[in-house]
This record gives C-alpha cells, structure tokens and sequence, in this order.
C-alpha cells in the first residue's frame, strides 16, 4: 500500500498528517499504533519524530468534508487538537479547492478557514473550538464542586487558583507571574495530574498563564498524552476564555497568545448566559512531504522514503523573529 503524508506543525505542535481516504482502505487499530510507534519516537522517529498523527477519514456523519482523529504520540485519542485542525483545514482546502467549510471532531462538526497570512509566506487559518463545558462529568474530575472557576485546589497547591474547562479536552489552567511560569511548580503539579491521581482519574492538560498585557497572554502547557509542547491549541483558547472571565477582558476582541513555538490569535464568543466557543488563527505550515510504502513506515525503512523538505520553515522561523 503506498502513501503519502506530511509533516506538518502549528505553532511547532508538529504531526505526520496522513490522509487514509486517499488509500485502498482504511488503517487497522494496528498500523495506526505500528506508524505512531515508529514516527512519532523522538529519539527514533522519522524526521525527529513528533507530537503525535493527524488522520484524515471519510466523515462518519453530516456534511463536514472530512473527519480529523489525533493519535498523542503516547498511543492516546485526543478529542480535538486546534494546532492539529489549522494544518488539517489547509491540507482539505487546497485539496478541494474551498476557502470554509467545517471538519468532523469527535464531538463536534468544526468551522475553518482560510485567514489573511500572519507574516508574508506563513499560510494561516482559523478554526472553531467547540464545545465548552465546566462540570465535573466533562473533564472527568473528582472534586466536592461540580465546576472549578478561580479555586484553590489543596492537593495541588495552596496560594495557585485554578479553572477547569473542557473545550472538549480537558484543561486545568492557572494565572502566574513570569518566576512560576517556568519553575519547579508547574512540573510537579503536571505530573501529579496526569499519574495515579485521584482528582484527575484520566489526566489533564495543565497550562501554567502569564498576562502580559491588556489582551496579551503567554501560555504554556504540559500536554496529556505528550508532555510539555510547543504550544496547545485548545490550551490557548481555553486560557483566552478564562481570561476574559476572571481578568476583565473583552468578548470579540482579538487576543494575541505567545507560546513557546511562537503566536496565535484568538477570539472568545458567548452566544448565551452559559455558552460560549473560540476562534484559534495560527499558521498552518508543512515542513516535509513524504511518500514509500506503509510497509516503509511501519518497518521503519526511512531510507526507502521519498522525503522533500519544502521551503516554509524558513519562513516560520523568519515570522518568529519578528515577533520577539
């Protein structure tokens, strides 16, 4: 069986992007372990291995041009990836020809588009994050309070606040100084969530926040399934939304999200007293396209690969210059 993939990143969350419609038949459970086992590997991964598989399917309902599944590279289903989602809307736009349409989720038919370039050569869309909830069933969590907005939780920590939301992935977000941001504290709190816990029985994404001005926010996060990224599509988003609930911020104003891989945008919606959904706008950039045999892939003969390396990080890196 012969394929072709891409080796794709938003905001340097990167994928190996495969798209199975364009195969004889759909992946077994197997192969997609088998190819995430042998791409994904940092150490022995193709091309640096990566955070994790972008696989496009045909749609299972609706009218969405294609379904989006996202294997973490620990082996885990993600339920939605909004880094992930930008590359897969361009990879699906150009492939069509369309500049909006929305993409199946596993909970959730998503809108995307195209969006004016953040920087000259860095192709840039903006996606959908939906749906948000706060109860404890959503994230799962195990707390005497259905919902968590703003708390001191005391297993975790006794001066940090946090906010749990589910967009639909889970997140524990808290707001620091620039010290915490990057101290010892985030690594341990991250790591208790996300092992043996009571609190978080499934593990959560954990995003440490500094506001850094009005409308302006660094967030970093340690990722379910993948450990410290990048950066976190839907962390971003649910930051940008607990900020403008608890730091006096504004709905349907663009907030700017610097990470660790470089900057988004993000716009926070309420369409009622109770729902509200996100706008993500980030670059959507492909580092290589490689073709071979799934055989090649999953046996690791890289060597038999077609590999071409394209001209856009480059220019990604040129766009995170300017913005330092």
């Amino acid at each position: 069986m012969n394929i072709m993939m891409q080796k794709v990143h938003g905001s340097e969350n990167d994928f190996f992007l495969i798209d199975e419609t364009q195969v004889e038949r759909p992946f077994t459970d197997k192969e997609i372990d088998d190819l995430r086992t042998r791409l994904c590997d940092r150490r022995s991964g193709l091309l640096g291995g990566s955070d994790g598989l972008l696989l496009v399917e045909e749609v299972v309902k609706g009218e969405s041009l294609a379904k989006m599944r996202v294997i973490n590279s620990d082996g885990s289903e993600a339920s939605m990836c909004g880094n992930g989602l930008r590359t897969v809307a361009r990879y699906l736009a150009e492939k069509s020809n369309k500049e909006s349409f929305t993409v199946e989720t596993m909970f959730a038919d998503l809108k995307v588009r195209r969006a004016p370039k953040l920087a000259d050569k860095v192709a840039t869309y903006q996606v959908e994050i939906s749906p948000v909830r706060f109860e404890a069933e959503a994230i799962p969590m195990n707390t005497k309070n259905n919902r968590i907005i703003d708390e001191i939780i005391p297993e975790l920590s006794s001066k940090l606040k946090f906010s749990v939301v589910a967009v639909p992935n889970p997140h524990l977000i808290t707001f620091v100084d620039h010290q915490t941001l990057f101290g010892d504290e985030f690594d341990r709190i991250a790591a208790y969530v996300n092992g043996e816990n009571t609190l978080f029985p499934d593990g959560v994404n954990v995003s440490f926040v500094e506001v850094l001005a009005k409308n302006q926010l660094f967030v970093r996060t340690f990722e379910r399934g993948v450990g410290f990224t990048s950066a976190c599509g839907t962390a971003m988003c649910a930051s940008s939304l607990m900020y403008v609930l608890l730091n006096e911020g504004d709905f349907n104003q663009t907030i700017t999200v610097k990470n660790t891989g470089g900057m988004v945008k993000t716009v926070v919606h309420e369409e009622d007293s109770d729902g509200y959904w996100m706008e993500l706008i980030g670059n959507a950039t492909i580092t290589h396209e490689l073709s071979g045999t799934l055989s090649n892939f999953i046996e690791g003969d890289f060597e038999k690969l077609s590999i071409k390396e394209t001209t856009e990080q480059a220019d990604y890196r040129s766009f995170l210059g300017s913005i330092k």
